[in-house]
């Protein structure tokens, strides 16, 4: 989302703390978590490019720990250009992924633009204290990630026409997959966000920046997308990655045996990525079982956090 600082006491969370929703407490148990995300076509087929895109957005809403109640769709069309039947499309890829997620669609707002954009403002009411923050981790916290990586680099593939069928139909299927509604349990999460532009490492760093701890990964544990690694080797990779590591890598310590190419698939800015979660040892296993009895996607223990080192992100090989 865009991350407005708000000056109302009732704001709990803004551009400083860079969490995935804005918060409002309304009063002393409740809240209201709202995002705003809306991005140009990353995929030619329309419908597919709606939910793409209305997963992507009603995603911040689950990395705080919230259940979507309500949407708004966020629409740039050129009518002069496209047909109108092109974006009947787009809004109904939107309108059946929030009907997967139990979420109405409630209106919106139209604007003539050159280029198409499409996305949503979601909404939800959530309890005070199953608000889930990313910058709150736990010494020896684990670490899990609910989605494989290499969303940028595969849909830079398919844009250079190097990608196969199957390619094509994996990463499509990742990106317009809902994350999990963690808002039924009671898990114990100490902390949680999404990985999206920022990559893996970004988001990573803001879950230990200005913390006292340093999250360590192992880039053997890291589950990618299939075919990510053969483009990341042909330097098949998009600019928005190439920027986070380079912005992000004076506060990472990399194994000396890990690759240039391996760490920029570690940076590598996602689209609908998953949940990257942080909770105590002992409320790990009953978290893991939660997730892979309800996701297509496995979700995997990529490392842990420990007492402060010199940076804010060790990325072991072994």
């Amino acid at each position: 989302m865009s991350k407005l600082k708000g000056s109302n006491d009732n704001t709990q969370s803004g551009f400083n703390s860079f969490d995935d929703c804005g918060v409002y407490q309304i009063n002393d148990k409740q809240s209201i978590i709202q995002t705003v995300d809306f991005f140009t076509p990353i995929v030619d087929d329309p419908y597919t490019f709606g939910q793409i895109a209305a997963a992507n957005a009603l995603s911040d809403i689950y990395a705080m720990g919230g259940k979507p109640l309500f949407a708004l769709n966020i629409v740039a069309f050129p009518t002069e250009d496209l047909s109108l039947d092109v974006l009947s499309l787009i809004l109904k890829g939107g309108e059946d992924k929030c009907k997967e997620a139990g979420v109405s669609i409630l209106g919106g707002h139209s604007i003539k633009d050159k280029t198409p954009k499409f996305g949503l403002a979601v909404t939800s009411l959530i309890e005070n204290n199953k608000i889930l923050k990313n910058n709150t981790p736990k010494n020896k916290d684990i670490i899990i990630l609910t989605k494989p990586l290499g969303t940028g680099i595969l849909t830079t593939a398919i844009k250079k026409d190097l990608a196969d069928v199957d390619t094509i139909k994996n990463v499509t299927q990742l990106m317009s997959s809902l994350n999990i509604n963690l808002s039924s349990g009671n898990f114990n999460i100490s902390a949680c966000t999404d990985v999206t532009g920022y990559g893996l490492l970004g988001h990573l760093n803001e879950m230990s920046n200005n913390t006292s701890l340093s999250a360590v990964i192992n880039f053997t544990k890291i589950p990618f997308i299939d075919s990510t690694e053969i483009f990341a080797k042909d330097d098949v990779i998009p600019g928005g990655t190439k920027n986070n590591l380079k912005f992000y890598k004076n506060n990472i310590k990399f194994h000396e045996s890990i690759n240039e190419y391996q760490k920029l698939m570690l940076a590598d800015a996602q689209t609908s990525g998953g949940l990257l979660i942080s909770i105590p040892e002992n409320n790990a296993n009953n978290l893991l079982e939660f997730l892979n009895n309800n996701s297509n996607y496995e979700s995997k223990i990529i490392g842990r956090f420990i007492n402060k080192k010199d940076l804010n992100i060790i990325v072991n090989n072994e």
